[in-house]
């Protein structure tokens, strides 16, 4: 497998003529569009990934290439894809909704390899009838809390509710700068004592969800029909490039892949 620059440029060239189906709401992110090869990235929330036609291919940094219809993959766990120019469906679930647990039940056969978990098959029916035009769009929400429920049902575990908390508060900044002391004490916790329950319990750092955040506030501008310029601006970034060299960091492509074209 290669991984270099000129594949970002052809997945861009290759994606740039197929819609792509974003829906963001409180709490969750979903998109389903074709994809190439994603390089190595993080995500700062946990995804539920499935090949809506065919199987896929994963790779945890330092790991092996493992190929699977669905995976689940904890926040700030660094991986990288190679889909094919298949369409992938990929739902996020932020920390004040649940955990990484509760997208666990949404896989089949699953067994755990480098720190992610994988599955022959798993709960993806839905995604793939609203891609194919089988479900309305308008319908989307309906059919998150759907499956959230029926995960839900089956997850064993939940947030402690003060980091649940302060990711909400996160969420509600839209992109503008939270200094970790604040929202620390609004837990009732000190900074230090905070920062390791935060990374414990969401996977990553307060400082890398909270640029986890912005990026999200950004991707939720440029759906409600934003340019690139300003949603880049609305959500913090200094400029587009600073949006588009983030946005390569936390998904592994460039936003032109998934981004340029969108489905209504």
């Amino acid at each position: 497998m290669i991984a270099s620059r000129d594949l970002y440029e052809r997945a861009a060239g290759q994606c740039q003529n197929a819609d792509a189906l974003w829906h963001l709401d409180a709490g969750r992110m979903l998109f389903i569009a074709p994809l190439w090869h994603n390089h190595i990235h993080q995500h700062g929330a946990p995804i539920f990934l499935a090949g809506m036609h065919d199987r896929f291919e994963l790779r945890v940094a330092g790991g092996s290439w493992q190929a699977c219809r669905c995976a689940v993959i904890p926040a700030g766990v660094a991986h990288e894809l190679n889909v094919h120019g298949n369409p992938v469906a990929g739902l996020y679930i932020e920390p004040s909704v649940d955990g990484v647990h509760a997208l666990l039940p949404l896989l089949a056969h699953r067994q755990e390899i480098d720190g992610v978990v994988t599955g022959s098959g798993g709960e993806y029916a839905p995604m793939r009838e609203l891609w194919e035009g089988g479900t309305d769009l308008a319908s989307t929400a309906l059919l998150l809390n759907d499956l959230l429920r029926f995960a839900n049902a089956r997850a064993p575990a939940h947030m402690d509710p003060r980091i649940a908390a302060s990711v909400a508060t996160i969420a509600c900044s839209a992109g503008a700068p939270l200094p970790v002391a604040a929202v620390a004490a609004s837990a009732g916790l000190s900074v230090s004592r905070f920062q390791h329950l935060f990374r414990e319990q969401v996977g990553v750092a307060f400082r890398r969800y909270r640029a986890w955040a912005r990026m999200r506030t950004a991707i939720e501008a440029i759906v409600a029909g934003d340019n690139f310029t300003a949603a880049a601006h609305a959500a913090g970034f200094s400029d587009q490039p600073h949006f588009n060299h983030d946005f390569r960091r936390t998904f592994g492509a460039p936003p032109s892949v998934s981004l340029a074209r969108l489905r209504e």
